[in-house]
């Protein structure tokens, strides 16, 4: 697996996002993540976008973070979110959303964040495994879902 800093507004990015949101929309029946992002976000050294792509440069999986400090949808200061972390179907299962995470709070860490944060739901057990298994604790829910009872929100000191 290659992974490779792109900016969020790259047409992969653009592809594994839009794949991303239909499964949301499938799992939760409400269009996708209405998450306000924008690809100024993901901009180093405020924070990082990620494609992992395999042998063929098929874009497989996707991640980013970027910075959040306190405000008034819960965040603290030196919040690293995580944003869009996403395996496609066909590559689950073979470590790539580990290693995608590993290499996004070792970034973080080294932009001087000092916690990774993250929202996900109900609907998405594997991620709420991945997350737990990886030193993920529940924390105080942050974020534009925080008051949704399918929201929960998870936190790591890096």
């Amino acid at each position: 697996m290659n992974i490779r800093r792109v900016p969020f507004d790259h047409p992969d990015a653009v592809k594994l996002n839009d794949e991303v949101q239909a499964e949301y929309h499938l799992r939760y029946g409400d269009g996708g993540d209405a998450t306000a992002l924008d690809a100024s976000d993901f901009t180093p050294p405020r924070g990082v976008y990620l494609i992992a792509y395999d042998d063929s440069d098929r874009p497989v999986a996707t991640g980013g973070w970027r910075s959040q400090d306190q405000n008034g949808e819960g965040n603290e200061d030196g919040d690293a979110e995580l944003k869009r972390m996403f395996v496609i179907e066909q590559m689950r299962g073979r470590g790539l959303a580990r290693r995608l995470l590993a290499a996004l709070e070792e970034d973080a860490r080294a932009a001087g964040r000092i916690r990774m944060v993250l929202e996900t739901g109900t609907k998405q057990p594997e991620a709420i495994a991945l997350y737990v298994s990886s030193g993920y604790e529940p924390c105080t829910k942050f974020g534009y879902y925080r008051h949704h009872e399918s929201s929960l929100c998870y936190a790591k000191p890096l």
